[in-house]
């Protein structure tokens, strides 16, 4: 027998002695969901692929993680109150650092408390995927608003892991400082600054909380020491991300009376925040005749319905108005309130139509003050931010998302706002709500349950893999 032709029969042998084990490597499950998740042709083969073994939420860890993390607290369970660099703060901080680390992700914080944990990807030079939202709370809240942001980004981080999936681009875990205002009275800090917002960092080197402590030296406090120095620092680029996905419980009814499962968000409301101060002369209160008085409690307690008032005129379901904070001084029974203060938000998904409302509630303010024969001492607009709409593309593969997981969703509106609403200042947005138990939100009642929140994360870490695999 020829010799060249003897070579080509033993390859030949050779390949037909192990088509099975080609043919194996092909089938693979792990192979074939990593092509999907790149963007391959293999489509038929996903939703088989996402029933495997290998794609699952451990919701036993998360539901402990979420628990866990509800202990770090200033109030008794099952309500949770942490602000803004207290100790429970802190704690809590270190908590969500070790899960980060435990995740495999590279952890930073920056001068104000960002934390980022980031895995990086094969093209590690390309804008990363970034994901995350918050864990500080308003006194006596809940423990999933913000919490299943991150903890929830951190299972998906774990999700695509056990898929042995490789990012091509960098992801990116965010727990942001500080979203709720209850310290400082600015919500959204850490997103507003790495949005790159100067005139705030400029306002934070007067701010002062209810006890008089200044922003900096709270920040120290909590080992941030000299923040205010390195405020320029925090601030990242136009499109530092090439996507921000942010998962969130609805904080409204909508998708728990409707059952379904997933939301996907195409606009986040315009926020707007007023302070206001009325100055009267006070005095006793059965020796003043009522002809006589100037009663700043009573110019506030009528601002109040003014703004309600105002809020329905616009004849849109979408604008609303809240005034949370009245403080009325001295606060004595049997005396005439010399000082009020108010605080007020109002929102809509039309910003034009939100600065109508608030133009006409310093109208009223004006009004008031004249009728009652007290001085506005103060009408602050402290932000009047503009709405966010979700990126088109990301829209589309949150939507992918869903229905190759089987899971029917609807397209929705936030009229909370989030950080997303600042993050879409740098990158492309998008956000996933998941159900919470009445809409509750802001109170020790509020739930969602582990099954929803699984499906918020299999969503997400899907959403996660195609961007980065983009």
């Amino acid at each position: 027998m020829d010799s060249s032709l003897f070579v080509l029969l033993s390859i030949l042998i050779f390949v037909a002695a192990n088509m099975p084990c080609f043919a194996a490597v092909q089938d693979d499950p792990t192979s074939r969901i990593m092509q999907d998740f790149s963007g391959y042709p293999e489509e038929e083969h996903f939703h088989g692929l996402l029933d495997s073994e290998t794609f699952f939420v451990d919701k036993e860890s998360l539901e402990h993680q979420i628990d866990e993390l509800s202990s770090f607290s200033d109030s008794p369970p099952p309500s949770v109150t942490r602000i803004l660099y207290s100790m429970n703060d802190v704690l809590a901080r270190r908590y969500v650092k070790s899960l980060m680390e435990g995740a495999g992700l590279r952890v930073r914080e920056d001068a104000v408390g960002n934390i980022f944990g980031r895995w990086e990807g094969s093209n590690p030079e390309l804008s990363a995927v970034a994901t995350g939202s918050h864990i500080d709370a308003i006194p006596y809240a809940g423990k999933f608003d913000g919490v299943v942001g991150v903890l929830g980004a951190i299972e998906a981080i774990n999700v695509l892991r056990r898929l042995a999936f490789k990012p091509k681009r960098s992801l990116e875990v965010i727990m942001f400082t500080s979203e709720e205002p209850t310290r400082f009275g600015i919500g959204c800090l850490g997103s507003r600054l790495l949005a790159g917002s100067a005139t705030l960092a400029e306002t934070l080197k007067g701010l002062v909380d209810n006890q008089n402590m200044s922003f900096e030296e709270a920040a120290k406090t909590a080992g941030y020491t000299g923040s205010l120095k390195h405020l320029d620092s925090v601030s990242l680029p136009k499109g530092a991300y090439f996507g921000f996905v942010e998962l969130h419980i609805e904080q409204g009814p909508l998708l728990e009376e409707e059952g379904i499962p997933i939301g996907i968000v195409t606009a986040i409301a315009a926020p707007a925040s007023i302070k206001v101060d009325f100055k009267g002369n006070g005095g006793h209160a059965g020796a003043v005749l009522m002809p006589d008085r100037s009663d700043a409690g009573l110019a506030a307690a009528e601002l109040a319905l003014a703004v309600e008032r105002h809020v329905l005129e616009s004849g849109s379901v979408d604008s609303v108005g809240t005034t949370g904070v009245m403080e009325i001084h001295p606060g004595a029974i049997n005396s005439i309130p010399s000082k009020a203060h108010v605080e007020i938000d109002t929102r809509d998904i039309d910003e034009e139509r939100r600065n109508v409302i608030v133009h006409k509630i310093y109208q009223s303010a004006l009004e008031i003050a004249e009728r009652r024969k007290v001085i506005l001492s103060e009408f602050n607009i402290v932000n009047q931010d503009p709405p966010a709409l979700s990126y088109e593309s990301i829209i589309k593969e949150m939507e992918l998302a869903a229905q190759q997981l089987d899971l029917k969703y609807k397209l929705m509106i936030s009229r909370a706002y989030h950080d997303s609403l600042f993050m879409a200042r740098i990158s492309p947005m998008g956000m996933i709500f998941i159900p919470c138990y009445k809409g509750y939100s802001h109170r020790p009642d509020e739930y969602a349950s582990i099954d929803d929140i699984s499906s918020g994360v299999k969503v997400l870490a899907l959403t996660l893999a195609k961007l980065s695999s983009n």
